[in-house]
């Protein structure tokens, strides 16, 4: 049967099924993007990461209601801190409170505590796919290459925070596994404003290095024209 190329949302082009399709909503947290959380105690402004609580919250609502795949990250560590090392841990004390200090919402970035929970406007659904990862990028000594090979997902619809570290570190690396990736422009942000206008300058420079950049109603017309 002859599939459409969904308007143009895959620059790869071509016939795209559902099936193929997953949504990745990266490190929506209490330490990112919430009061009182990590961001907030460094004194930054965290209304930039709550700003796309509300186009994600659209964006998974149009892909549960389509059936798709849907995953969930957070970044953290053990209570032990076995999987971080000293760099990571020095970078982020630069700023004053570091990953496993103590803090309002327990400590930072640690398994388990108040400020590592995913936001409640943003909870995984039952059956949906959670990924806890030590780094940056969503591939970083998790599972999730291999969850997406098993299910035979070549094709990654990215939204979340920061688009300045995480998120692109996550479209990067999906990239080198070979998978299509499309970043949602109004389903991300950095803390600071400038920092993330510059990354979503340099990911669709030259056409896209790495994968594409969208927005959530070129997404839910793709989920229209897909294929179940």
């Amino acid at each position: 049967m002859n599939r459409p190329n969904n308007g143009g949302f895959w620059p790869l082009g071509g016939p795209v099924s559902k099936a193929e399709i997953a949504l990745i909503i990266i490190d929506m947290q209490v330490d990112f993007c919430a009061p009182g959380g990590w961001v907030d105690q460094l004194g930054e402004d965290v209304s930039n990461t709550r700003s796309v609580i509300g186009p994600i919250r659209d964006a998974l609502d149009a892909a549960r209601k389509a059936g798709i795949t849907v995953i969930h990250t957070r970044e953290g560590h053990k209570p032990d801190l076995s999987d971080l090392h000293a760099n990571k841990q020095w970078r982020t004390r630069v700023h004053g409170l570091g990953i496993g200090d103590m803090g309002k919402t327990g400590r930072i970035l640690v398994q388990g505590e108040p400020g590592w929970q995913i936001i409640p406007e943003l909870q995984p659904a039952e059956g949906e796919l959670v990924i806890d990862k030590p780094g940056k990028s969503s591939f970083h000594r998790t599972e999730l290459a291999d969850e997406l090979e098993k299910r035979g997902i070549t094709r990654l619809v990215v939204a979340g925070v920061t688009s300045d570290c995480c998120v692109q570190s996550t479209l990067r690396d999906g990239f080198e596994y070979g998978i299509e990736c499309v970043l949602l422009e109004d389903c991300t942000a950095a803390v600071e404003t400038p920092n993330h206008e510059a990354t979503i300058e340099i990911l669709k420079s030259f056409g896209g290095r790495w994968g594409g950049v969208s927005d959530r109603a070129a997404f839910k017309s793709m989920l229209e024209k897909a294929d179940d």
